[in-house]
């Protein structure tokens, strides 16, 4: 008998550390996938700053279009990592599933072999103890005694403690079950979300493609109409030019250098843009031979100097254009107008008014673009206006 209880001892004790084992750290593993998960998003969190910081300003498609193909590479690789702990966690819940179905057997079979051993204290009764030992025949006998009881009450409290741990790997295990299948429906309805996201992000893609097609129609077409009309703009001060030269017109000009800085402003405005080379739509670039001024349409657009009208009349994108002669070589140019209030050879005195602005169908609204030139070289008007 004392040799089976050792045995039965055996056998539970190695089932309970195979058991412990087997046991998965779901929280450790949700943990290093959440980590992984945050740093993939955080790539992509800047991928979204970029693009808001591209819609903010005068934007590129073709860059919007890029960073959104980023942002999908990113929402893929989170489908795709999602997928892969969901598989990882469905076998770590089969793995604790299955661990958890052995504990409760190994419990069920313990509390059945200590429901048993009980039943055989209770029948004996305490006394059967001290009938044991005073049955013996010899010292030796007695001591030999002694050590069966002291062996199988061991056996007993080892029984006992074994019921417990196992009943507590049972709980152990049901705990990471709910907390595993919790966090297996999260992973699912994220991976949704994510899916819904990636569909978003290509819906947007294809939107800015057909944007960027139509963009870059549109520019095509406007920056060949602001060529050609930009040419005609110069042929027409190549003419005044040579009218100019042939009328042997000479002498001190209302504008010259030494009243740098002291021309008055023709409309009170914000500049939109200012005089030199800025930046287009879709990787382009614009030649700005002036300065836009920002004003309502219908503002009364005045003359910076004493001058004579060389031109006044449309001119394809620019609308109503006014220019004046000032002697000297000198030129200014207002263009965007919605009304012209001067004839051509007109003498005109600094501040009178020439026209109204327009400009509401441009690109920069309403708003008037001076220029100002000497031989048909265009200067920056801001070194000559007032500084305000």
């Amino acid at each position: 008998m004392t040799r089976l209880v050792v045995a039965v001892f055996l056998l539970l004790v190695g089932s309970t550390s195979s058991l412990t084992a087997q046991r998965s750290d779901i929280n450790r593993r949700i943990q290093q996938n959440q980590r992984r998960l945050d740093s993939i998003r955080l790539q992509r969190s800047q991928l979204q700053d970029d693009l808001e910081r591209l819609e903010g300003r005068a934007h590129t498609i073709s860059g919007e279009l890029d960073n959104i193909e980023r942002q999908k590479s990113a929402t893929s690789r989170i489908v795709n990592e999602l997928d892969r702990q969901i598989g990882g966690l469905s076998a770590e819940l089969d793995t604790v599933t299955l661990d958890l179905l052995l504990a409760e057997d190994a419990l069920a079979e313990k509390r059945a072999i200590l429901e048993k051993r009980l039943v055989e204290i209770y029948k004996r009764g305490d006394l059967w103890i001290f009938e044991v030992l005073l049955a013996a025949e010899s010292f030796g006998d007695l001591v030999s005694r002694y050590k069966y009881l002291y062996l199988v009450s061991r056996q007993d409290r080892a029984l006992t403690r074994s019921v417990e741990d196992l009943r507590d790997r049972v709980s152990a295990h049901r705990r990471e079950l709910v907390v595993g299948y919790g966090e297996l429906d999260r992973q699912r309805d994220e991976r949704g979300q994510e899916l819904d996201r990636f569909t978003s992000l290509e819906r947007r893609r294809q939107l800015a493609l057909r944007d960027t097609r139509a963009s870059q129609r549109a520019t095509t077409t406007r920056l060949d109409s602001l060529a050609r009309d930009e040419a005609e703009l110069n042929d027409i001060i190549a003419t005044l030019e040579a009218e100019s030269a042939r009328a042997g017109a000479s002498g001190p000009g209302t504008i010259s250098e030494g009243i740098m800085g002291s021309l008055i402003w023709p409309v009170d405005g914000v500049l939109l843009y200012d005089f030199g080379r800025e930046p287009g739509p879709d990787d382009t670039w614009l030649r700005r031979d002036g300065v836009g001024i920002r004003a309502p349409v219908g503002t009364p657009i005045r003359a910076v100097a004493e001058g004579t009208v060389g031109h006044a009349g449309p001119l394809g994108t620019y609308q109503g254009v006014v220019i004046l002669d000032h002697g000297g070589g000198y030129r200014t140019l207002y263009l965007y107008l919605s009304l012209i209030d001067v004839r051509l050879d007109q003498t005109v005195q600094v501040g009178q008014v020439i026209g109204l602005t327009g400009g509401a169908t441009s690109e920069a609204g309403p708003h008037l673009e001076f220029q100002l030139r000497q031989g048909g070289i265009a200067l920056n008007p801001e070194t000559w206006l007032r500084r305000r």
